[in-house]
């Protein structure tokens, strides 16, 4: 779990309190239907996905880049690696939930994900501001 962590603190802005804890991650990877994807880039950790299948539908709960490995297409290869391991798991549709003004909504965006619905004021920052989520489907077709 120390590479995942790694790569989250670096990966995540702490003003949106979005990272989540070892123990979180434990606990969610304990869960039937849930698994890991480490993307490494010159042999170390760089990215990873995780993710989570229940009946038909697979949800992207956490993706992460280390800003230094970005704009090199880990996250475009984690996504792929995920929506391949979804169908196969027996999944249809890929979803995910963002922060409305999250840069990657460009990367969702750009593999064919498409925004679906919305919730106003849903995530508050670490100061107190308030920003909506975003989920975003991508259909799983075999």
């Amino acid at each position: 779990m120390a590479p995942v962590m790694e790569i989250m603190r670096a990966a995540f802005d702490p003003a949106y309190g979005e990272a989540w804890t070892s123990g979180q991650c434990a606990g969610i990877l304990a869960s039937p239907g849930t698994w890991l994807m480490i993307a490494e880039l010159d042999g170390r950790p760089a990215g990873f996905a995780l993710t989570r299948v229940i009946v038909d539908e697979a949800e992207l709960l956490l993706i992460a880049v280390h800003p230094e490995a970005r704009r090199r297409g880990i996250g475009v290869r984690l996504i792929a690696g995920v929506a391949e391991a979804a169908r196969r798991r027996g999944a249809a549709s890929l979803f995910l939930e963002v922060r409305s003004n999250n840069p990657a909504i460009a990367l969702y965006t750009g593999t064919g994900f498409s925004k679906v619905g919305e919730r106003i004021n849903y995530y508050r920052g670490a100061n107190g501001d308030l920003f909506d989520a975003h989920t975003y489907s991508l259909p799983l077709c075999p």
